[in-house]
């Protein structure tokens, strides 16, 4: 029997974990509000799990080196499937500060994971091929996950109702095969050429600091709207947990397959043009939903935002990241995680906040924040423009 090649485990093992957490991960939030949990208080969990998750993600950069890298990544899912299945006993219990500490930890783990797994590879191999292969498959089998939470939930099979807390078990299988898989990754590591980048090294690019705060606003923004896509969809909307998983499993695919086509045939000569499209059309959304305060509008304005979200990405970021010398472009990947992370937690939070007071305040300070990040990308495109002429 031919041996798998250990990249290829590592994808296996990836497909797996993705799967995970995509039933697990579309179903969390409405599993605290099943427990009692307000809507406030979920996004402040969530926003401090996602902030917690920068330090230690920053401080696994700066101190964990690659050669030790696949040993922290099973400590780290080894800890996740303990929280996970401790969590699963905690279902509606009385025990809230547990339950606050475990999602926490389970928010943690799970980015730690998903930042570690490319710098793995890159221990073993690293081409152009096998980072569009991650990407496809953490997308993919994510999307499965989805899938499978869809198809199943609310349903009765061999006399087991499949809840909210059952798709929290099935979803931790899935993590305990991953976990397998990869404590059976064997061989030597290959040296890895990528130097840390220095801040001085950033900071001396003027286009490379916009992009940073350009991508914190991006992402600030984008969570502000649809930090709480589930509760939104099911409190606001009215959708059930099984249309709303369909909903965005089927936006979601859509806007994978727009990407792929708006990148070969419908990507504008005129980067400005890209932009409108990409960020304008949204932003003006938001502001008519805001102003109009239509559910219908808003949903509109929610759905185009979804379907957009992975297109035209050449423009609005490979640009700027390919600015950098291939050795340096692992660890300013990193920096750019980190960077969407907080911004995330910032977003979650605002989106909670937001929330309480109606859809249109959620939308409404999405395109605040949606006014410096299209300044900034317009700028960029401005300073780029100028040093092409040079």
């Amino acid at each position: 029997m031919k041996k798998i090649k250990n990249e290829n485990q590592i994808l296996i093992m990836l497909a797996l974990f993705s799967i995970s957490v995509g039933l697990w991960g579309n179903f969390r939030q409405l599993w605290l509000q099943d427990n009692n949990f307000s809507v406030t208080n979920i996004s402040n969990i969530l926003s401090i799990g996602t902030l917690i998750s920068v330090i230690i993600i920053g401080l696994i950069g700066k101190y964990i080196k690659l050669d030790k890298l696949k040993n922290t990544l099973g400590i780290v899912l080894l800890i996740k499937f303990v929280n996970m299945f401790w969590l699963y006993f905690l279902n509606q219990t009385t025990s809230v500060e547990l339950i606050k500490l475990s999602i926490i930890i389970d928010i943690v783990t799970e980015y730690i994971i998903i930042t570690s797994i490319y710098p793995l590879i890159t221990t073993i191999i690293k081409t152009g091929t096998i980072y569009s292969k991650r990407r496809l498959t953490e997308y993919l089998f994510r999307d499965v996950g989805i899938l499978f939470g869809g198809m199943f939930i609310g349903k009765n099979i061999a006399g087991i109702l499949i809840n909210y807390n059952a798709c929290l078990f099935i979803s931790n299988i899935f993590l305990m095969f991953s976990l397998l898989i990869l404590l059976n990754i064997k061989g030597k590591n290959f040296e890895n050429d990528n130097e840390e980048i220095s801040s001085k090294y950033i900071f001396k690019d003027k286009i490379l600091v916009l992009y940073l705060i350009y991508t914190l606003f991006g992402t600030i923004a984008m969570s502000t709207a649809l930090g709480l896509k589930m509760l939104t969809l099911t409190n606001y909307f009215k959708f059930s947990d099984s249309l709303a998983t369909n909903y965005l499993l089927i936006i979601g695919l859509l806007a994978d397959i727009f990407g792929i086509i708006a990148l070969k045939y419908l990507t504008p000569k005129n980067d400005n043009l890209t932009v409108a499209i990409k960020f304008g059309i949204r932003f003006l959304g938001y502001v008519i939903a805001f102003i109009s305060n239509n559910i219908t509008i808003t949903f509109l304005a929610i759905t185009w935002s979804i379907f957009i979200s992975t297109s035209y990405e050449n423009i609005c970021d490979a640009v700027y990241i390919n600015r950098l010398e291939n050795k340096y472009q692992l660890s300013f990947s990193n920096i750019c995680h980190i960077i969407r992370f907080l911004g995330e937690a910032i977003g979650v939070f605002l989106c909670g906040l937001m929330y309480e007071k109606g859809l249109r305040f959620m939308v409404g300070l999405s395109a605040f924040f949606m006014i410096f990040q299209i300044s900034l990308a317009y700028y960029m495109i401005y300073l780029r423009k100028g040093e092409n002429k040079k």
